[in-house]
């Protein structure tokens, strides 16, 4: 236990240093008609939500796998019905998509992290878990590792989900069509919390989220991201052929154990012709 928790330091660390993009630079604000702005010269930006509208941004770029670190801050206080919603997708009918989803709670309960990932349109591959920390108290940095091999899950460095390439067995695989990156903050009280049975308190808006440290490295200068039309040739040691190591299996079985509560490979009830083939597998 003493070594895991150093190894929860260690990653913490790493993930402070991480090297922050400019969102100027990096990202168009889309919608919420001023309710997402940026602030301290580019290095902060924040969505609001009332009861009029939510709001979002999405990249300039497109990425055909990558690297991609965020530090996000969660609403605080009375979140219920609210989702923040930080997500990697690209376009038309048989979309791929990588998602980060936090669905709020009522003051005191803990937010579910929602993650999902799609190929050619279809999704259905939830696993839903609770935060070993409070996301709202400080920013915390979400992860999406995705390259041929393998889409990994991090938070503040520590693994928590792999969806594994297995086309050899017929399963489909984000591949070969670029995305970008896409958050907002909106109004889901129709489903977000438990089930939509818990609505948003208006009187608490505006909810607010906030966004600093982006990283999706120096594009082809550094081969952190391969950057979409214009591609990298990363190295055969950098992540475009990482896997999970044998630590990194261990924290996200400890991450799993106790932290999961949902899990899409465990729901019979959900798939009584049989469990999606991935689950026999990864």
């Amino acid at each position: 236990m003493a070594a895991f928790a150093l190894s929860l330091l260690f990653a913490g660390i790493l993930a402070a240093t991480a090297s922050a993009g400019n969102f100027y630079d990096s990202f168009d604000i889309t919608w919420g008609d001023g309710r997402a702005s940026i602030f301290e010269a580019g290095q902060l930006l924040t969505c609001t939500l009332d009861k009029i509208s939510g709001s979002g941004f999405q990249s300039k770029k497109e990425y055909l796998f990558g690297k991609i670190d965020m530090q996000l801050k969660l609403v605080a206080g009375n979140s219920a019905g609210t989702v923040t919603a930080y997500y990697l997708s690209s376009k038309g009918e048989q979309w791929d998509e990588i998602d980060f989803e936090f669905l709020g709670n009522v003051t005191g309960q803990p937010y579910v992290l929602h993650t999902n990932v799609f190929t050619q349109g279809k999704g259905n591959r939830e696993m839903q878990f609770y935060l070993w920390f409070d996301p709202t108290a400080d920013f915390h940095t979400y992860t999406v590792l995705w390259n041929p091999l393998n889409i990994m899950f991090m938070v503040d460095g520590i693994l928590i989900r792999v969806f594994k390439n297995h086309e050899a067995e017929g399963v489909a695989y984000p591949k070969s069509q670029p995305m970008r990156i896409y958050s907002s903050l909106w109004d889901a009280d129709d489903w977000a919390t438990q089930g939509g049975r818990v609505k948003i308190d208006w009187s608490n808006a505006p909810f607010s989220a906030s966004y600093r440290n982006f990283n999706d490295g120096d594009s082809c200068g550094r081969t952190d991201v391969w950057s979409w039309p214009v591609p990298c040739n990363p190295g055969s040691d950098s992540w475009m052929w990482t896997t999970p190591s044998s630590d990194q299996f261990g924290q996200m079985k400890w991450v799993q154990d106790h932290y999961m509560i949902y899990n899409y490979c465990s729901d019979f009830q959900r798939f009584p012709q049989g469990m999606p083939p991935e689950c026999s597998l990864n």
